[in-house]
């Protein structure tokens, strides 16, 4: 659950350029087969809304360039399948998986904690819904695909 912190960058441009280095870095390590995203939001502010929007965008190049599928999900069809309860709250999602995934470790940054709800509410809807492989737990998930890299 890393993140990489862009406060320190000045301009919108350098922001979205690490975005987009720190994403090839990811796909590059780890190999996945598809990325999964939380689908926008409607906030009240609209430059915020411009902003991640930009960043996404260019997280989504980056996945395309790599050939990599994105799927989309909303926040509350996240909560949903982490939690039961589509308006959960980002510190309730954050305990349901520290059950799940049998961690004790207290996230330092809830950002990071709601990218991982992205990637297991994936899971949960490619096992579910599309008859996919289905796995004990993560180990036998390891097990199965001895071609993914461990971090």
């Amino acid at each position: 659950m890393g993140v990489f912190r862009l406060e320190k960058l000045e301009t919108q441009q350098d922001k979205l350029q690490r975005i987009l280095e720190e994403t090839l870095r990811v796909i590059d390590t780890f190999h996945p087969d598809e990325m999964a995203v939380e689908a926008p939001f409607f906030g009240k502010n609209i430059q915020s809304m411009l902003k991640l929007g930009r960043a996404q965008g260019v997280a989504f190049a980056a996945a395309l360039h790599r050939k990599i599928p994105v799927v989309e999900y909303s926040p509350s069809k996240i909560k949903q399948s982490i939690t039961g309860k589509g308006s959960a709250s980002k510190e309730q999602v954050a305990a349901m998986l520290s059950q799940l995934l049998q961690t004790e470790a207290k996230p330092k940054f809830l950002d990071a904690t709601d990218a991982l709800a992205v990637a297991v509410c994936h899971y949960f809807q490619r096992n579910s819904v599309s008859g996919g492989k289905s796995y004990s737990g993560w180990e036998a998930f390891v097990k199965q695909n001895p071609n993914r890299k461990k971090s």
